[in-house]
């Protein structure tokens, strides 16, 4: 009986630790397994990181590249004239290729070219808009351009019209330098001012003179047209600014004498930090003050000016309100008052489309009306325009 209870002991035993050892190996082959899995992912992951480079962050084009930043603009457009037999149109007003690049640490070139329509004859041509090369490096904060570029008059002239928030030009601006603006071929030297309390710019430009422009003409002797413009930047605060230009033009005429002109330009842009998104405000004025002699014995003096107000109303849609007064440079008895309102809306930085209306009256013709539709798109680079 002792035998028999100690067999039983004993084979209870053998299979409690036959069945440990089974639950061990078990154990054993899972974490095995694991294990197994765990080092072959990791395996993976490090094979992997070896054959993937890690990213890098984009870095600015180097001095040396030799590939311009291309960018097409195009300028559709839809036009209304009251008067005239025909009243209706519609047209692709402008298609503008730029090539813009760093030729080298010492400067770099712009060119944009202009494929531009003849609204008298409906065809296109081609002309050189701007071509010009910047320096980069000169000392005593100078700088010189060498080229054909847009004369530094006032605030608008310096900007290509389709970076405008209307689609026609003020009158007193296309009265004095036409709907295209002076433009020129010449050298231009800027000075930043080293002063600490505001931003200040002298600039001198001297040109061959613009045959184009209304006010002045390309002389046949020696003449050329000379240009100086004084900017003045204030930040007033965090949320508004102030710019005072003041800008002196002297140029042979079509007359075969020399007009001389006076411009004022002030601007006022209010862009709040919390709300800059939504909302901001711009006011900006130009006045010109022209003389010009036109005999030995006879001179004109002329005036215009125009004052806009541009609202954001919401994140992409904004209103424009102008008023226009001008007189002709060589007869200031003709004087035209215009009053304009353009609604637009800028879906993203690559396009926008605008609306404008706008009626015009002056002491000769009846008062007539005008509106436009404008359909600005961009592909490819395209730097960002003046503050």
């Amino acid at each position: 009986m002792n035998y028999i209870r100690l067999s039983k002991y004993f084979v209870t035993v053998f299979l409690f630790l036959v069945l440990l050892s089974i639950n061990n190996f078990c154990l054993s082959q899972v974490t095995a397994d694991s294990t197994s899995k765990d080092s072959l992912l990791l395996k993976q992951i490090e094979e992997q990181m070896k054959t993937t480079p890690p990213p890098t962050t984009q870095q600015p084009r180097s001095s040396l590249s030799f590939n311009p930043d291309i960018g097409v603009i195009g300028d559709f457009r839809g036009s209304y004239i009251s008067k005239g037999q025909k009243n209706f149109d519609l047209y692709l007003n402008e298609t503008e290729v730029s090539l813009q690049a760093t030729v080298d640490p010492y400067a770099r070139a712009d060119f944009f070219l202009s494929f531009g329509r003849d609204p008298q004859t409906g065809k296109y041509g081609v002309e050189v808009e701007e071509g010009y090369l910047t320096t980069l490096s000169l000392p005593a904060r100078l700088q010189l351009k060498a080229g054909r570029f847009r004369s530094a008059i006032g605030r608008i002239n310096i900007v290509h019209p389709h970076a405008l928030p209307f689609i026609d030009m003020p009158n007193a601006y296309v009265n004095y330098f036409g709907e295209e603006g002076l433009k020129d071929e010449g050298l231009s030297l800027s000075w930043l001012l080293p002063t600490n309390a505001f931003y200040q710019e002298i600039l001198f430009q001297v040109t061959s003179g613009y045959s184009e422009a209304p006010a002045f003409a390309r002389s046949e002797g020696n003449r050329l047209l000379y240009v100086g413009h004084l900017k003045n930047f204030f930040t007033l605060n965090d949320n508004n600014t102030l710019e005072l230009g003041l800008s002196g033009i002297s140029g042979p005429n079509d007359s075969a004498r020399v007009s001389n002109m006076g411009v004022v330009d002030i601007t006022y842009k209010w862009k709040p930090v919390k709300l800059n998104t939504y909302h901001s405000l711009t006011w900006q004025s130009e006045f010109y003050f022209n003389h010009a002699d036109l005999t030995d014995n006879y001179s004109m003096s002329s005036f215009g000016m125009y004052s806009f107000i541009q609202y954001q109303l919401a994140k992409r849609w904004f209103l424009t309100g102008r008023y226009d007064y001008a007189q002709k440079p060589f007869d200031k008895t003709i004087k035209e008052n215009a009053f304009s309102l353009t609604a637009g809306w800028y879906a993203t930085e690559f396009s926008k489309l605008e609306f404008e209306t706008k009626s015009t009256d002056d002491n000769i013709d009846k008062r007539f009306y005008q509106a436009w539709l404008r359909w600005i798109f961009v592909i490819g680079a395209h730097g960002a325009h003046q503050y």
